[in-house]
């Protein structure tokens, strides 16, 4: 029998705050393998600047899945772990094929803003469970992926 969890935050509002993580950590872990699959995948004139950047961005959505699901599993809930649920949860598309360089990064752009959206929508039920853990995590997720989508974004500029 598992122990009851009393942090201070109800059970409803733990049960809202895992459920908005783990779309979090499906959005975060769909955009970790895009990435992943652009950095292999660019060519064209940009690669180099391409391969690196996508390399530094996808380590570091790595690093974070493990952060996101260890807090769902803090807050008492199992974290999403398999190819199909993380699909049903995400608002990011897979991508199958190999685009263009340009097309790589418009698509990262919107996968990064996807994220960050994500993790501000859960930050309303956090704020008012006064989750201040959760409330860190995701503020250090939207500067993340706000900072990468503006960095991304100059590089479709003229």
């Amino acid at each position: 029998m598992a122990t009851k969890i009393d942090i201070g935050i109800t059970e409803k509002d733990r049960k809202k705050i895992a459920d908005g993580l783990s779309h979090l950590l499906a959005d975060s872990y769909i955009l970790y393998l895009k990435t992943h699959n652009f950095h292999w995948n660019v060519t064209g004139p940009m690669f180099q600047t391409l391969h690196t950047m996508f390399m530094t961005q996808y380590t570091e959505l790595w690093n974070s899945l493990d952060l996101i699901a260890e807090r769902i599993r803090a807050l008492g809930y199992p974290a999403p772990g398999s190819y199909k649920r993380f699909v049903e949860l995400a608002s990011i598309t897979e991508e199958d094929g190999v685009p263009k360089a340009k097309d790589m990064i418009r698509q990262l752009v919107a996968g990064q803003e996807a994220v960050a959206r994500t993790a501000r929508q859960v930050f309303a039920v956090v704020d008012k469970a006064n989750d201040q853990p959760t409330a860190d995590l995701l503020t250090q997720r939207m500067e993340v992926h706000e900072k990468n989508a503006w960095m991304l974004r100059v590089l479709l500029e003229e």
